[in-house]
C-alpha cells in the first residue's frame, strides 16, 4: 500500500519530467554556453580554424570602454522607459474608459513586429508617407522621420506604443473588472469621488497587475529587434540602435561572438536590475497602502 501511495503521488512528477529536462536543456545550456563564450575571444572565422582563445574579463572592459556600446545602453535606457510610461498611461486611460462595456472581451490581437516595421516605415516616408502627405495638405514641410537623429526615436517610440499598447490595455481591463464590486459600493457609500476612488481604491488594488505588465513590458522592449532592424537598422548613426540590435551586429557584422555573449550578459543583468527594483518599488508602495 505504501509503495502504490508513494507511486500515485509521484507519478504526476513523472509525466512532468520529460517536459522540465526538454524545458531546462533549451533554457539554461544556452545560457550556460552564453556565459561560458563571454570569456572568451572567438569569430566566426576562428569556429573551425582555432580553438576560442580565454581573455577572463577583457571582452566585459572593452565593452564599457565602447562608445558604441554606451550609446546603445542609453539608447535602450530612453526608449524603455519612454514606451512603458506612455504605454501604461493610454492604456490604462482605455481600459477605464472601456470597463463597463467591454464584459467578456476575450480575444484582443497584436500585429506580428515584421508587419508592424513595414507599416510604419512606408507610414514615414519622406516622399510618399500618409504622415508627411496629411503634412503637406496642412501646408507643412514634410519630416525626414527616420532619416534625422532628432527624429528616429520618437518615430520608433511611436510605432512601439502602437504595436503594443492594446497587449497593456488588454491586461489593465482584466485588472480593473478583477477589482471588487463590493468595495466599489462601500466607497462610494463613505462619499468618495471617481477619482478619489480611482487613486485610494482601485489602483492601489491593480498594483500587482501594474507590475506584471511592467515586468513583461520591460523583458520584450529589452529583446526587441525587429522593429528597429526593419525600420532604421540602428540608424541614423547610432539614434536607434539599441542594444539587442547592438549584439546582433557586434556578432554577425564584427563577427565577434565573445563580445556579443559578453554584451548579452550585461544586458541580461541589466533587465533583471531594472524589474527588481520596478518590482521593489511596487513591494513597497503595496506594504505602505
Amino acid at each position: 500500500m505504501d509503495a502504490n501511495r508513494i507511486l500515485r503521488k509521484a507519478s504526476p512528477y513523472m509525466f512532468l519530467l520529460p517536459a522540465i529536462v526538454v524545458f531546462a536543456v533549451a533554457l539554461f545550456y544556452p545560457v550556460f554556453f552564453g556565459v561560458r563564450l563571454s570569456f572568451f575571444q572567438w569569430s566566426f572565422r576562428d569556429i573551425y580554424a582555432q580553438a576560442p582563445k580565454f581573455v577572463g574579463f577583457k571582452n566585459y572592459i572593452e565593452e564599457f570602454q565602447n562608445p558604441q556600446f554606451l550609446t546603445s545602453l542609453r539608447v535602450t535606457t530612453v526608449f524603455i522607459f519612454a514606451t512603458m510610461v506612455a504605454e501604461l498611461l493610454v492604456g490604462l486611460v482605455l481600459a477605464l474608459l472601456t470597463e463597463r462595456k467591454t464584459k467578456g472581451l476575450t480575444v484582443f490581437r497584436t500585429i506580428a513586429p515584421v508587419v508592424v516595421g513595414v507599416i510604419w516605415r512606408y507610414l514615414y516616408n519622406a516622399n510618399y508617407g500618409f504622415i508627411n502627405y496629411f503634412l503637406v495638405l496642412l501646408g507643412l514641410e514634410p519630416v525626414l522621420w527616420l532619416a534625422q537623429p532628432q527624429t528616429a526615436l520618437t518615430s520608433i517610440i511611436i510605432t512601439d506604443i502602437w504595436q503594443w499598447t492594446p497587449f497593456v490595455y488588454l491586461l489593465l481591463l482584466a485588472g480593473l473588472q478583477s477589482v471588487p464590486d463590493e468595495t466599489i459600493e462601500a466607497s462610494i457609500v463613505d462619499g468618495a469621488n471617481y477619482f478619489q476612488r480611482l487613486i485610494n481604491v482601485v489602483l492601489p488594488i491593480m498594483k500587482p497587475i501594474i507590475g506584471i505588465t511592467i515586468v513583461l513590458r520591460l523583458v520584450d522592449a529589452m529583446r526587441g529587434l525587429v522593429v528597429m532592424f526593419i525600420m532604421t537598422f540602428g540608424g541614423p548613426g547610432l539614434s536607434t540602435e539599441v542594444l539587442s540590435l547592438h549584439i546582433y551586429k557586434t556578432a554577425f557584422i564584427g563577427q565577434r561572438l565573445g563580445r556579443a555573449s559578453a554584451t548579452s550578459v550585461i544586458l541580461i543583468l541589466y533587465m533583471l536590475l531594472l524589474a527588481l527594483v520596478l518590482l521593489g518599488l511596487f513591494r513597497t508602495e503595496r506594504r505602505r497602502s
